[in-house]
């Protein structure tokens, strides 16, 4: 059996753990699976580490025992020669060390202040922060989810007894893809719609792979690249950025409110070597308190990438008034509260206006939007379009597939911008109609594969003008629609038919069904066209 299916075995034996003490799909979950799956594997990351170090720990058949027997300058020695992005684990953190105590009555009492003593010896450097500069330790108490006391040992053991016959050894010469399939498996039940306030979306790694490949391109010339995403999540296009970067050539920054989403932000960062940037790792409201700020502290510090998948629509009217208050960050305006419907408001564009404002004079970004945004004839939506298009500052679009994100049927766009506004026209993609077809939990979803993903970098990066797929626009162009979407760019052929009235009336039917099928058009625009189809044929419309 490979790494790659151990892994995910564990993974299932810590959710059925769970599942068996009566946290199957509780909210606390996440919490415990995405922590001791850290703590297994910052445990074998040390051993790994420090037998490289230690040629008596790397020809003992139990290396843990004898790093036991090693006096304190021996182990301080190791310390001193590890990279600061491994953890400092002393004997009795090791999960070797709570499996020989496993017999003592208070198992749970061992067990999390283990967990805790980790997280408070290495709290420097394995911890993130909220905007109000609290420390998050790497670990918490996990045995009091389990309700009933008497069953806290037990669980604890249980835990214990999934990880000592697993060893994360053979993954560390594995590459990024590796972790990033690993991690999308370990998170894929905690992201859901309902599951926190803010950008809880977990962006596929096809998407985040398309957005980096095309942001950074094919240079290697690379030093002290400083990355951002103010709606982080998980972190998988920062992720999916650092590794076509380098890992060891950039920094990452984030933020994003949701309590969740910094848990395995963590973990995400730890897994691919981004353990430098956790300080950087923020928990707290970017549009209200945005955490990263220049070195007067008094404008938005600004990136050479900018990534951000935002929440799309919203109620922010408890915050509503400080944002407003804000009108030099967001030039287009601030979205109206509306008398009903509150979940509505259009939070994304707040964090369009926010992904350029957080641009470098030559930085490049990338953002998800709902695809409506692209032909929005009116509100902030338009006022955004004309300046981003006014001023050169996007260069390319592509729409996306319906039900390519796990959680949102929602129809999807990423739309790019470069702020040195060297390009003379924008490249406009409509990938609607690729990917693949499968079923998750009961729905039926799209994904790209492989050689969708290069068709559409192959036609972005050299600007292909494709038939009903992608078009080359120039700025004047654009500026007689202030529209993003491909299609009316397209060239239009007329195909001559004779056809009964009955034969007309069909096809009349048959394209107001795709017309309705289609949420994401432009509300005035998309009644324009009802009212016109209605004009020339028999058909009520309704």
């Amino acid at each position: 059996m490979d790494i790659r299916q151990e892994t995910i075995n564990l993974i299932d034996a810590l959710k059925a753990t769970c599942q068996t003490y009566g946290m199957g799909n509780d909210g606390n979950e996440y919490k415990i699976i995405t922590q001791v799956f850290l703590y297994k594997f910052l445990n074998d990351k040390f051993g790994h580490e420090v037998k490289k170090i230690s040629t008596k720990l790397l020809e003992s058949k139990k290396w843990e025992l004898t790093y036991q027997q090693m006096s304190e300058d021996e182990r301080l020695d190791l310390f001193d020669k590890l990279s600061p992005d491994i953890p400092r684990l002393l004997p009795e953190h090791l999960i070797s060390n709570l499996w020989n105590q496993q017999s003592k009555g208070d198992f749970d009492l061992i067990f999390d202040s283990t967990m805790i003593d980790i997280a408070d010896k290495n709290i420097d450097i394995f911890s993130t922060q909220t905007s109000a500069n609290t420390k998050i330790p790497l670990f918490e108490k996990l045995t009091p989810f389990v309700t009933d006391d008497s069953a806290r040992s037990n669980f604890a053991r249980a835990l214990v007894d999934r990880l000592v016959n697993f060893s994360f050894e053979k993954a560390f010469v594995k590459n990024y893809d590796f972790f990033a399939t690993v991690f999308e498996y370990l998170i894929k039940d905690y992201n859901t719609a309902g599951g926190g306030k803010y950008a809880e979306y977990y962006t596929p790694h096809s998407i985040a792979t398309i957005m980096a490949r095309l942001l950074v391109g094919e240079s290697k010339d690379f030093h002290n690249i400083e990355c951002y995403d103010p709606s982080a999540g998980t972190g998988t296009l920062l992720m999916a950025l650092a590794h076509k970067i380098g890992e060891d050539r950039c920094t990452i920054y984030s933020q994003d409110i949701s309590q969740r989403s910094n848990k395995m932000l963590k973990l995400n960062l730890i897994l691919n070597n981004l353990v430098a940037s956790l300080d950087h790792a923020v928990q707290g409201d970017t549009l209200v308190f945005p955490y990263h700020k220049s070195d007067d502290n008094q404008n938005l510090r600004q990136f050479d990438f900018v990534v951000s998948n935002p929440p799309f629509k919203m109620d922010f009217s408890d915050t509503h008034e400080k944002i407003s208050a804000m009108p030099v960050r967001f030039w287009a305006g601030v979205p109206n509260i509306p008398k009903k419907e509150k979940d509505s408001m259009a939070i994304y564009t707040l964090f369009i206006q926010h992904v350029i404002n957080s641009l470098k004079d030559n930085g490049k970004g990338a953002i998800v939007v709902p695809t409506g945004f692209l032909t929005a004839n009116g509100g902030v939506e338009n006022k955004i379009l004309k300046r981003i298009i006014n001023d050169k500052i996007v260069y390319g679009c592509i729409s996306m597939p319906s039900n390519v994100f796990a959680n949102t049927g929602t129809n999807v766009s990423v739309i790019f911008f470069d702020k040195s506004k060297k390009h003379e026209d924008v490249i406009l993609v409509d990938a609607s109609n690729m990917g693949e077809d499968y079923q998750e939990n009961g729905l039926k979803k799209k994904r790209l594969t492989d050689k969708d993903i290069d068709i559409i970098i192959d036609s972005f990066v050299k600007k292909k003008e494709i038939k009903d797929f992608s078009v080359k626009v120039n700025f004047s162009d654009l500026r007689n629609r202030y529209s993003l979407a491909a299609g009316p760019y397209f060239d239009i052929e007329m195909e001559y038919v004779e056809l009964s009235e009955k034969e007309f009336n069909e096809r009349i039917t048959t394209s107001i069904s795709k017309l309705r099928s289609t949420q994401e058009m432009g509300t005035k625009y998309f009644d324009n066209i009802l009212e016109y189809l209605q004009g020339v044929s028999n058909v009520e419309i309704k």
